[in-house]
This record gives structure tokens, C-alpha cells and sequence, in this order.
């Protein structure tokens, strides 16, 4: 006899398999508060998520290390803001010049003798004590005294301009002025009356540079900037922990020339002027791509680049910077873009000098300019003799004097 279900059975069906789902779903819970009990009574030290700007990694690395107190020759910094630093101040100046006896830095190159007022109290403030010790570049004095926001008043905009600075950087060379310094805002701020900004190879500035080449005195400048800073600060950004504290100094945006028309403009004055030497400050502003530096250096033979702030970006490439250095050791000169703290110069000393592995370019926490470290190049005596002293000495005017009389001294003591 066939068992017919009684009229209540599919309901107590039912009920079965919720009173099975009720216990499955309470045996879950049990189980997630338990886990939630476990953390809550020992919970991990570095539990939830990290901001950026608190990750402070510890390398776990055990390698060889060779911190190093002093240059192995002496230097010259060809790339130090003495004015912009320190502003004035005798006592930091004093100090400064105890740092260069420690580390056997002959010579510093102070770019920040803006013609005018600045320069004559730049010489005044550097060279009562320690005329052996500073050479001065000027600076061509754009602005003037105008306002900033009105360039129509601005000097430069007024005729015969060129001319008259050039005339300024004649009786600066002749009272002992061995250079110019071009900062990075010719191209990126500077604007002309009309509101367009100011062009790099604009011809009005022919005869400044022109002049440079009759004195024979450099022309170091600073154009454009490090490559993250005109792309989008975004998660693809390497440079977003920097950018995000300083996002004033990203140029992303239609607001700027894009970064290959400003080193294009840049070139242009070079090879239009090929009795003038030009000092491409921090690697020619393009230390992240060496290969085409190396293509610059073999097309403008009156290009000569130096590696100030740019020791983190040089670092990270050993193997190509050292092929780099080595092969156009005839055209690099020293910089740091200091004063910096002492530990700083040291880095460099050990970056050129040793081939310690990834070790900090940068005494500052976090680093500044990346969140990586780097690795020493470890270049031989005769390129490092080159590239702290020598090239300076054949290329910037009163270089080689002041550095017999350091040599003088020292040997004295």
C-alpha cells in the first residue's frame, strides 16, 4: 500500500531544512565571533590599513657598508645656492666652511648672484672671509623691481634689455663674477605682457648668451624638471608621495609647455651658440633617461652636465649611470644643490665612490625625491679626480686658483 503523505508533512519538511539552515547560519556566526574574540583580545600590531605617509619599511637587507667622512680628492661643488639656503646668515656660513674642511670640499660655485643689489652683497657676504673658497655666478635679473603679476613693467620687456645685461655680466666678470646661473621659472613662470610665457629660445635673449661665450664664463641652467612632475598625480605617479606634499611643483597640465618642448626650446640655444659652454644642471633634467643625455653631449659639444639632487635618480640605474660617467668623464662636473646637512654630502661621496648596495641617497625621512634607495657606482680614481675637481678647474674662470691655494693650505697644515 502506497504511503500518501498526511496533509501536514510538506510543512514539517520545511521546517526541517530551516531549522538546518538556522543551525549551519548559527555555527557560522559562532565560528566569525570567535575569530573576532581572538583579535580582539590579541590583536595584530600593524592590523588595518596603512597610510602611505606612515610607511616607514626597515630593509632587512645584511650587506657590505662603507660610509664614508670625506671625499677621497678634493671638490668642487659646482652647484650650491649659498643665498637661497642660508640666507646670509655669518654663522651659518662659518659652519658651512668647517663642513667643506671635513669633507675636503675645496671650492663651492654659489649660483645666486642675481645682478644688482644681491650680487653686491653676495660677494660682500661671501667673500670678506672666504673670497678663496666661493666662486659667484650672476643671474639675469628678469622682474626687476616690478610686480610680479605685471610683466608689461617687467625690465626684460623693455627694449634694449639683452643688450644692457649683457653689459652687467661684463662688469660683473671683470670684478671676479665666473659665470650665469639660469633658473628653472624661465619657461614655466616667467610670462611676457600678453600673458604667454616667456620662451627659452626666444632670439631677444641671443645676446646674453652670446656675451657668456665672449667672456668666457658658463651658462648653467636649469630647464624644465624630474619627468613625474608633468605626468598626472595619480596612483601611476612614482613621484605621488612627493607630489602630494608639494603639489605646487607638478607642471601636468595645459597651463605648461609639455617637458620635451621646454629641453627642445633649451637645445635649440645651445646649438645656436656654439662658442658658449652650457652647464645642463641635475643631469640636463633628464637623469632618467641617460641614453639620450649621452645623445645631447655627443651633438652639442659645448654641453657639460653635473648632478646635483639627482643622486637618487642615478643611483637606482648603476649599471648605466657608471657606463655613463665613465664614458663622458670629460664633461661632468660636481654638484649637490646644497648646503645640505653633512651626512647628505657624505652619500654622494659614497654613491661615487663605493659600490655599496641600496643604502639611502638622502638623510631625510622619508626620502624626498622617491621611496627607494640606490647603489654606488664605485668609479675609478681617474674619472673621480675629473669629475670632483678637474673639469671645474678647465671650464669655470678663477676654479684652478682658488684650488692651488687650497692645496697650499692644506698641505701647510
Amino acid at each position: 500500500m502506497s504511503m500518501l503523505p498526511v496533509p501536514d508533512q510538506p510543512h514539517r519538511i520545511v521546517a526541517r531544512k530551516l531549522s538546518d539552515g538556522v543551525r549551519s547560519l548559527l555555527a557560522i556566526t559562532l565560528s566569525l565571533l570567535c575569530v573576532h574574540s581572538c583579535f580582539a583580545q590579541d590583536p595584530p600590531s600593524d592590523a588595518g590599513e596603512l597610510l602611505l605617509r606612515d610607511f616607514r619599511p626597515r630593509q632587512k637587507l645584511v650587506v657590505e657598508e662603507h660610509p664614508l667622512a670625506s671625499a677621497r680628492y678634493p671638490v668642487v661643488d659646482a652647484h650650491i645656492h649659498m643665498h637661497y639656503r642660508l640666507r646670509d646668515s655669518r654663522e651659518a656660513l662659518d659652519d658651512f666652511v668647517g663642513l667643506m674642511d671635513r669633507n675636503d670640499i675645496a671650492v663651492c660655485v654659489s649660483l645666486d648672484g642675481k645682478l644688482g643689489q644681491q650680487l653686491d652683497e653676495h660677494m660682500e657676504y661671501l667673500w670678506t672671509k672666504y673670497r678663496d673658497r666661493f666662486a659667484i655666478f650672476a643671474n639675469v635679473n628678469w622682474q626687476g623691481n616690478a610686480p610680479a603679476d605685471q610683466p608689461h613693467l617687467w625690465p626684460c620687456h623693455q627694449p634694449g634689455f639683452a643688450e644692457r645685461t649683457a653689459q652687467e655680466l661684463q662688469d660683473a666678470a671683470e670684478r671676479g663674477v665666473c659665470g650665469l646661473k639660469v633658473f628653472k621659472a624661465f619657461g614655466l613662470s616667467y610670462k611676457n605682457p600678453d600673458g604667454t610665457l616667456m620662451k627659452i629660445d626666444d632670439p631677444r635673449w641671443d645676446p646674453i648668451w652670446d656675451k657668456c661665450g665672449e667672456l668666457g664664463i658658463p651658462v648653467i641652467i636649469h630647464t624644465a624638471d624630474p619627468a613625474a612632475f608633468f605626468d598626472p598625480i595619480d596612483k601611476y605617479n612614482e613621484r605621488w608621495e612627493e607630489l602630494s606634499r608639494h603639489p605646487d611643483w607638478s607642471f601636468h597640465g595645459d597651463q605648461f609647455p609639455t617637458r620635451q618642448e621646454l629641453l627642445d626650446a633649451r637645445n635649440r640655444v645651445i646649438e645656436r651658440h656654439p662658442k658658449t659652454q652650457f652647464i645642463g644642471a641635475h643631469v640636463a633634467n633628464n637623469s632618467e633617461d641617460l641614453k639620450t643625455v649621452g645623445e645631447w653631449l655627443d651633438r652639442y659639444p659645448n654641453l657639460w652636465v653635473e648632478p646635483a639632487s639627482r643622486i637618487g635618480e642615478l643611483g637606482r640605474q648603476p649599471y648605466t649611470a657608471r657606463e655613463f660617467l665613465i664614458r663622458y668623464q670629460d664633461r661632468i662636473l660636481f654638484g649637490t644643490d646644497g648646503p645640505w646637512p653633512e651626512l647628505r654630502f657624505q652619500l654622494y661621496w659614497r654613491f661615487f665612490e663605493t659600490k655599496d648596495e641600496s643604502f639611502p641617497y638622502s638623510e631625510k625621512i622619508p626620502p624626498p625625491q622617491g621611496m627607494w634607495t640606490i647603489y654606488g657606482v664605485g668609479l675609478p680614481d681617474e674619472v673621480l679626480q675629473k669629475l670632483y675637481y678637474k673639469n671645474a678647474a678647465r671650464l669655470i674662470p678663477g676654479v684652478e686658483e682658488r684650488l692651488q691655494k687650497y692645496r697650499s693650505k692644506t698641505n701647510d697644515e
